[in-house]
């Protein structure tokens, strides 16, 4: 497949065309592809991951949740172990949300070392957004909820990134949490 960088290109680029019709949630819609490059990037920039497979993995890791991409689609383009790190890290939609939530929560500890940064990496990206501005719709009670619940997630990835884990502290200790 050619270079590292390549193989990263390709992942970015793959991500970008599944989620090209997609915003964020925040007031100025930004477009979506701007999360799974965050994630990459906390990832190599503040854990200093270099794993060529967990980077991967964290560009694509809502392509299957939340686009047309199929699992078969990404270990095809990406190979059997970012297929399973994304499968890892990816909800069942056809389950309720609360359903979804509790598994997450119920999960994270028996998720693999490269899923655990993901996770943690994906949570730190979405804690971050949410401090920095509500989405549309969201009150300031949902925000805190949300917060509360990734608390739990966090907890169940604890002893995986000291790094990452000591960010997602202190925005919990602003909110009031502890992990």
């Amino acid at each position: 497949m050619g270079s590292e960088v390549a193989q990263l290109l390709e992942a970015a680029d793959f991500a970008a065309h599944k989620h090209r019709r997609q915003r964020r949630m925040d007031p100025e819609g930004t477009p979506y592809i701007n999360h799974p490059i965050g994630v990459a990037r906390i990832l190599t920039h503040e854990a200093g991951v270099t794993d060529l497979a967990v980077l991967q993995a964290a560009l694509l890791h809502d392509t299957v949740e939340d686009t047309d991409a199929t699992l078969e689609e990404v270990e095809l383009r990406f190979g059997a172990r970012v297929r399973r790190l994304v499968e890892e890290v990816t909800d069942d939609k056809t389950l309720p949300k609360p359903e979804r939530k509790r598994l997450q929560v119920e999960r994270a500890p028996h998720s693999s070392p490269g899923a655990k940064l993901v996770k943690l990496a994906d949570k730190l990206y979405n804690l971050r957004d949410l401090n920095r501005c509500t989405p549309k719709g969201w009150s300031e009670h949902r925000v805190q909820e949300y917060f509360e619940w990734a608390a739990q997630v966090v907890r169940g990835l604890q002893g995986t990134s000291p790094r990452l884990e000591e960010a997602l502290q202190q925005l919990f200790r602003e909110r009031g949490l502890t992990l």
